[in-house]
């Protein structure tokens, strides 16, 4: 349990430093998840949203609403390469430690 503990903690405090270091391992992986499945659901809830009001629309009012979806969906392949590469650092980062 040496490495749950930083230098220098008085020996009191060890059993504590250690539950809580344990609880912060623990949790990491699963935050990691949330961000990323937060992240694809706000994209993907966006285009639905945009793209269930269609039908009701004008003709020029959809031909704007398909050209914003056009770009929020080169948007969210942009979302999802950053977010794919944080979450592979992270990871890596999480792992090494």
């Amino acid at each position: 349990f040496a490495h749950l503990v930083p230098q220098g903690t008085p020996p009191v405090l060890m059993p504590f430093m250690v539950c809580i270091e344990t609880i912060s391992n623990i949790i990491r992986p699963g935050t990691l998840a949330v961000r990323l499945a937060a992240n694809m659901i706000a994209g993907h809830l966006l285009l639905t949203l945009l793209g269930n009001t269609g039908p009701s629309l004008a003709l020029p009012i959809l031909s704007f609403l398909l050209i914003a979806q056009i770009a929020l969906l080169v948007l969210e392949s942009a979302v999802a390469i950053i977010q794919s590469y944080v979450f592979a650092v992270l990871s890596t980062l999480y792992a090494s430690e």
